[in-house]
């Protein structure tokens, strides 16, 4: 099977909607579609190069606290 075949067997398969986008409805499933997993090849192939992601590091030293319950 070749990668082009795939591709477009991933992007039918994505592009039927899940129950809960049926219910808010999508003017074109097959963009949507090809969106979300363009967005999720790219996290896939690079933790840090997903668009909008902001990923932080911290040490247990640099968390917060919980406060203390009160009465």
């Amino acid at each position: 099977m070749s990668a082009e075949r795939s591709d477009q067997e991933r992007l039918e398969s994505r592009a039927r909607l899940l129950p809960e986008e049926v219910a808010v409805g999508s003017a074109d499933p097959e963009a949507q579609a090809e969106a979300i997993l363009a967005e999720s090849d790219t996290r896939e192939e690079s933790r840090d190069g997903a668009p909008d992601t902001a990923l932080e590091r911290r040490t247990s030293d640099q968390t917060v606290t919980p406060a203390e319950p009160q009465d």
